[in-house]
């Protein structure tokens, strides 16, 4: 269906503001969606609450309604709801009027159009929010009721998928959890368990220090980088994930050879992140495995060059874990802003469990490494998936490509190759 540039509709003619107050004590056995409930983006709560939980009135809505968050709305949170129940006053319930499809009214109030729109009409410094009578006035091309339902069925179509990868991704990265708990604590031989000062171990296994099995501990460079590209990268906080390095956001610097030498970064080493806000960022390593090439280490970082015989990505993959996160995090330094740090002292004395052979670190790098290179690939997917949601949102939405027009084959195969991810 070709839609006129100039056949427009407001959102107020699509919708009405439904501002009926209930009281929690009268409907305890109803659902609650508060703010917390409700994930930015996504067109479906992620859970609800209880009305019995909370005290003062609350809006009531109904099946169908849109839930729209008014407050900070650049966070894009609105939702259909699928069922009856109460929720904050937060939320804007809008009801679509005769004639218009409310999974379509979901999807205008997620379109980047209607997103600028909302943030242009902000009030409040701390606590920002937009107003129905400012959104009111969001115009889009108007749509026969047909067409709304094929707009509809194609963006939920690819946005379920979309929660279906992420779903599963969650799935393995708790599997993943599971597996670093039953490997660090149990091995992969079926010993017998003693008990050491971290917890439960292999009998065979070893408890030592990082500074038994390092051979240096060095920080970067407080150099002065910029994004311009220039003669030598150089990895910072950004840059260390748990386990790996993460090449995106590079900064460069101009030094010399000479200076740079005792910064540069070989197959290998160990990048420790030593201030943070976050305890659990705090002490994550990656391991630099070469890539970006000729790469040095920023100064918020501690490099750890380790001696034969142990697997680096071991190591990263322990201290990602929740045992060696809770070790990092408990002798972490706290700081006067708020930040926590740790030094070479800290690093050096964190225990380590070490299996008696490298070919058993290896062995559990190898499990983990499989299923981290499944949890990559849900999250590449799930990268296309929302890259074309948000294109197919914003052109359909506005009109610029007519939903008769789209090639709906690309988008089974984009289906299948999705739903073959997540299996």
């Amino acid at each position: 269906m070709n839609v006129s540039a100039t056949d427009r509709v407001s959102l107020g003619a699509l919708c009405e503001l439904i501002s009926e107050q209930r009281h929690p004590v009268d409907f305890p056995e109803a659902q609650y969606v508060g703010l917390e409930h409700v994930p930015s983006g996504r067109m479906r709560w992620a859970s609800v609450g209880k009305a019995s939980e909370m005290q003062s009135h609350k809006y009531g809505f109904q099946r169908n309604d849109v839930l729209y968050g008014k407050l900070r709305p650049y966070l894009d949170k609105a939702v259909l709801a699928d069922s009856d129940g109460l929720c904050t006053t937060e939320l804007l319930v809008l009801r679509a009027k005769h004639g218009v499809s409310p999974r379509f009214l979901a999807c205008v109030v997620h379109a980047p159009d209607f997103i600028a729109h909302a943030r242009a009409g902000v009030t409040g410094a701390q606590h920002p929010r937009t107003s129905w009578n400012h959104i009111a006035n969001f115009e889009l091309p108007s749509f026969d009721l047909d067409a709304q339902r094929k707009i509809a069925a194609i963006l939920w179509r690819v946005h379920d998928l979309i929660v279906a990868c992420e779903s599963t991704t969650s799935t393995a990265q708790a599997l993943q959890k599971v597996c670093m708990r039953e490997l660090f604590g149990r091995g992969l031989r079926g010993e017998a368990q003693r008990e050491s000062e971290i917890g439960a171990v292999p009998e065979s296994w070893s408890v030592t220090t990082f500074s038994e099995i390092r051979e240096c501990l060095e920080y970067g460079t407080s150099t002065h980088c910029t994004l311009e590209p220039r003669r030598f990268p150089v990895l910072r906080i950004p840059n260390v994930e748990p386990g790996r390095v993460n090449a995106s956001e590079l900064k460069y610097c101009d030094l010399s050879e000479e200076e740079a030498g005792k910064y540069l970064l070989s197959h290998g080493d160990l990048l420790f992140i030593r201030t943070n806000g976050v305890l659990d960022r705090l002490g994550s390593c990656a391991v630099y495995q070469g890539e970006p090439t000729r790469a040095l280490f920023a100064s918020y970082l501690i490099r750890a060059r380790l001696k034969s015989g142990i697997d680096p990505r071991y190591i990263a993959y322990f201290y990602a874990s929740e045992r060696g996160t809770e070790l990092v995090a408990g002798r972490a330094t706290p700081a006067a802003d708020g930040k926590y740090n740790l030094n070479t002292g800290t690093i050096d004395s964190l225990p380590l469990p070490l299996p008696p052979t490298l070919s058993e670190q290896q062995e559990i790098v190898d499990i983990l490494g499989t299923i981290d290179r499944k949890i990559d690939l849900h999250l590449k997917k799930r990268a296309v998936l929302v890259e074309l949601f948000k294109t197919l949102l914003h052109k359909l939405v506005t009109g610029e490509i007519a939903v008769d027009d789209l090639d709906l084959s690309a988008l089974d195969r984009v289906a299948v190759i999705a739903e073959e991810v997540a299996v």
